[in-house]
């Protein structure tokens, strides 16, 4: 499969439409059908479902489509790492990252390797621990801020000093919002608004403990801007970890007992990374050494 070939089928999918394929790809309309026909029978499988006015994705072509998406992204990031300057180090470093308090570390970090090198950019994925891994494993991240645990058998990583408080969202009218902490107890009477993810999950029904059969589910989410919003909006109250910032109508209230954990920002093990990331990870290590040697020196 050739990525230009892959390119027109994105097109074709997108457009559901021949002719405005081969408009869009500056084509002509049988240059494009002989090309997918070629696609279709290198395959062996059918990829659309032709009708008078539109072609739509067969199963197959949805599989397809989400794989030729992964593999032009990754030429795409590939392509621009090796495009670089001799006389200074550049290129592009892929970054995924929960929500945290730790979004400060790994802002810290950012900012003192731009001053070293300032010509390298950064491309930042929001998402949770689940699929972040899931992207590193397919290439398309560098390196991921997750919670703990991590598999240590598969990642090198650094620990972000802060600690991830858990709380909820809840709005400045409810009687919940005069509490100093909130018991498994005191929620089970409301609706929830739980984070998406099964390791937060796991932790969450831990917490709950035996109440964790009572729980009502009003919705989830992997953002928490989303699940404030929903709070806001009385759908339920939002459970999720403490963050630098305000709403106007919610207020944070922490779980009792405390429910912590760490991060950390992890790279695969063994792996040929760009020079822009190569650098960036030994950057990480020093700048981790060099704070824990600052806390010992405190210390004594």
């Amino acid at each position: 499969m050739e990525l230009r070939v892959l390119n027109y089928f994105l097109a074709i999918a997108r457009e559901e439409n021949i002719t405005k394929a081969a408009q869009s790809l500056h084509v002509t309309q049988p240059t494009l059908s002989r090309q997918i026909a070629q696609l279709e029978e290198e395959l062996g499988v059918q990829l659309f479902t032709r009708s008078n006015h539109h072609i739509n994705l067969t199963e197959d072509g949805m599989i397809l489509k989400r794989r030729a998406q992964e593999m032009l992204s990754l030429a795409d990031k590939t392509k621009r790492e090796l495009l670089h300057r001799e006389d200074a180090l550049t290129g592009e470093i892929t970054i995924g990252s929960g929500e945290f308090q730790s979004t400060q570390f790994l802002s810290q970090l950012i900012a003192s390797f731009r001053e070293k090198h300032p010509l390298v950019r950064y491309e930042i994925h929001s998402g949770n621990s689940t699929n972040i891994q899931e992207y590193m494993e397919r290439g398309l991240l560098d390196l991921g801020l997750m919670t703990e645990p991590i598999d240590i058998r598969k990642y090198d990583f650094a620990y972000a000093r802060q600690k991830e408080i858990c709380g909820i969202l809840v709005r400045r009218d409810s009687e919940l919002a005069k509490k100093e902490a909130v018991t498994p107890e005191d929620l089970i009477p409301y609706p929830l608004i739980l984070p998406s993810g099964s390791i937060t999950n796991s932790r969450i029904e831990k917490w709950f403990g035996d109440y964790a059969g009572e729980i009502k589910l009003a919705a989830t989410g992997n953002l928490l801007y989303n699940q404030a919003m929903m709070a806001e909006s009385g759908i339920g109250i939002s459970v999720g970890i403490k963050l630098e910032c305000e709403y106007k109508n919610l207020c944070f209230v922490p779980l009792s007992p405390a429910l912590e954990y760490g991060t950390v920002l992890a790279w695969k093990k063994e792996q040929v990374f760009s020079s822009a990331t190569t650098a960036f990870i030994e950057h990480v290590k020093e700048y981790v050494k060099e704070y824990a040697k600052g806390i010992a020196d405190d210390e004594r």
